[in-house]
């Protein structure tokens, strides 16, 4: 397991542990009925809570590429088991309406290898030669968006705050 990962607890949910004791990093042990217990939160809340968890247990991928899994309505491993990397990165694209950086598809062939063989060695940037090589064959599928990703709103919001 990471020893940081991102859970984007609030600070209301942060004191709940603080007073109980218990660790963030702790919260890896429990169980979705048991974090909505812990945090006071919502099934919906605990189950986003441990997906967070359980994709950032992957190495190399991080709080970024879990909450895009979950805005595309995956909450665990098992969900994704079997599917196709570059399916879910075609699918990743239409749902953001933009093409994304060549990494993010490095990282759905991560993940697909990770389900796959449980193998821990591994990280996005071992799926480059992978991307290059089918890329080229097969090329994107005609539908792909036209605008990239750095364009979209919340990427220029993210860009004007880390240039103040």
């Amino acid at each position: 397991m990471k020893k940081n990962i991102d859970l984007q607890l609030t600070l209301t949910e942060k004191a709940k542990l603080k007073a109980q004791k218990i660790k963030i990093s702790e919260l890896a042990g429990y169980a979705p009925d048991e974090i909505a217990s812990l945090l006071n939160a919502s099934p919906q809340r605990a189950k986003e809570v441990n997906a967070l968890i359980e994709f950032q247990s992957i190495p190399s991928l991080g709080i970024n590429f879990a909450t895009e899994l979950i805005s595309q309505g995956y909450y665990s491993l098992a969900q994704l088991k079997g599917k196709d990397p570059v399916e879910l990165f075609n699918a990743y694209e239409k749902h953001c309406g933009a093409w994304a950086d060549p990494c993010v598809e490095d990282s759905y062939r991560l993940l697909s290898h990770y389900i796959t063989h449980h193998d821990d060695s591994k990280r996005w940037w071992h799926f480059t030669a992978e991307r290059k090589a089918y890329r080229e064959k097969h090329g994107f599928p005609a539908d792909r968006p036209a605008k990239p990703w750095y364009h979209l709103p919340q990427y220029n919001k993210m860009k004007a705050y880390e240039e103040q």
